[in-house]
């Protein structure tokens, strides 16, 4: 079928868009930590049977301790850090603005792998940072009083934004390099089954570290409420389906069919997809600010990855 991959990647994008309306409603309504420390209870429960189904067995092809020690590290950085400032700022400013915040991932991984792994950043890489960072400040930025440029969004969630989109580009270079140690040591696993082995450990960190924040900071009384509160958990294997388990799956498949940039910036649509969502749900104001500011912000990505 003509352009499948490409049909896939903005399927992937909706996908993703989902994701970040259900977190923003399940984070308000169970609380944060609740949220993930459930979001990430299902993601290992579904990796266990696709490993079973797969494979036969229940448990992933076990790992080399660097190579585990790797992904757990990614899954500390990217969901308990990450996704702890990210699902904190969709309770602050909304997952509108989060996902706009989430554009400087990419600007995140390249610095990173540009420390970790000497990849070298070209001039194109640098005109997208400075055209992401460009959209970005177009939404968020208005004028205050005096007629002087501020910020319009509460300074704490932009941060939390912020850290989010940078947590999640570390994470994605940590995990590379789990992942490439993980590969050296595996025989007759296929390929496509290696990302979700790695995300499994990574469910793993998540957690252990979800449910000891939770426990030190709320105890555990949150968490049995959740589990009687049926339109929170409906809420929560949503946004685990939508999110962990069919927008990566489908990710990967996605660059099977057609090129990994195409792919990768078509994925890289949802500030602009989520902006109709956000209006029909919360009543999010819809500006000529916020459509320009996203499709610059998505311009920057895709320069990313087709320069």
């Amino acid at each position: 079928m003509t352009y499948i991959g490409e049909l896939i990647s903005i399927g992937v994008a909706f996908s993703w868009t989902a994701t970040a309306l259900l977190s923003e409603f399940g984070s308000k309504r169970l609380g944060n930590l609740t949220l993930n420390v459930l979001r990430m209870g299902l993601a290992l429960v579904f990796s266990l049977v696709l490993f079973f189904v797969v494979t036969g067995s229940m448990m992933p092809p076990g790992a080399s301790v660097e190579a585990a020690g790797w992904m757990l590290l990614s899954g500390v950085v990217g969901y308990v850090i990450g996704d702890f400032c990210l699902f904190q700022c969709y309770i602050i400013i909304g997952s509108r603005y989060g996902q706009l915040f989430m554009t400087l991932a990419p600007l995140s991984a390249a610095l990173m792998a540009w420390i970790t792994l000497g990849q070298q950043m070209n001039a194109m890489s640098i005109l997208a940072m400075l055209i992401t960072l460009g959209g970005i400040s177009i939404s968020v930025l208005g004028r205050g009083e005096h007629h002087k440029v501020g910020l319009k969004l509460p300074l704490n969630g932009v941060l939390f934004a912020i850290s989010a989109a940078m947590c999640q580009g570390i994470g994605l270079v940590l995990s590379k390099i789990g992942m490439d140690h993980y590969e050296a040591s595996l025989t007759g696993t296929p390929e496509w089954l290696v990302p979700f082995s790695a995300n499994f450990y990574r469910c793993v960190a998540g957690i252990i570290g979800f449910s000891l924040l939770l426990y030190f900071r709320k105890g555990l009384e949150p968490l049995r409420e959740a589990m009687h509160d049926r339109k929170g958990l409906a809420v929560a294997t949503a946004t685990t389906v939508f999110g962990p388990f069919v927008g990566v799956g489908f990710s990967l498949m996605a660059v099977q069919y057609t090129a990994a940039g195409i792919a990768s910036t078509l994925m890289a649509m949802t500030p602009i997809i989520i902006l109709l969502p956000s209006y029909w749900l919360f009543k999010q104001k819809i500006t000529w600010r916020a459509v320009v500011g996203a499709v610059i912000s998505v311009v920057g990505v895709s320069l990313f990855f087709l320069g």
